[in-house]
């Protein structure tokens, strides 16, 4: 059995992945999209085969056994160790960790992080304000 456990982040806050209280179990299939007009979390270690949408906050897990398909994945936060195929976007920031494969575009608007051996393929744009300070 796989470790269920995240890798250790460095972009996304451990305190948003450790709130999520919605969970897609490893062994667990679901057609169909989640949405919320609510700042809320959930981690995916199963297959899901549609949409995850925050309108505002919201922060989105895919787990290392997580496969999401054919998806829109939108919130603040959203941390990838799983495989993901469809469109990723983060408000706040995305992360991409070593044991993630991403096929789709990839669209953020403040940080993001990939992490060595990820594996990414499509196109990734910068949302923000490309004249706005820098923070440290």
């Amino acid at each position: 059995m796989k470790d269920t456990q995240p890798n250790a982040t460095r972009l996304v806050p451990h305190e948003k992945l450790a709130a999520i209280t919605s969970l897609m179990a490893l062994g667990a299939s679901f057609d169909g999209s989640f949405h919320s007009q609510k700042d809320l979390g959930i981690k995916i270690d199963g297959r899901l085969n549609g949409n995850v949408v925050f309108d505002t906050g919201g922060t989105i897990h895919i787990g290392a056994s997580g496969q999401v398909e054919n998806t829109k994945l939108e919130a603040d936060y959203i941390f990838i160790e799983g495989k993901v195929t469809g469109s990723v976007i983060a408000r706040k920031a995305l992360e991409i960790s070593g044991t993630a494969t991403v096929v789709g575009d990839v669209t953020y608007h403040e940080t993001m992080d990939i992490h060595p051996r990820a594996r990414l393929r499509g196109k990734v744009e910068y949302q923000g304000d490309l004249e706005a300070p820098r923070s440290a």
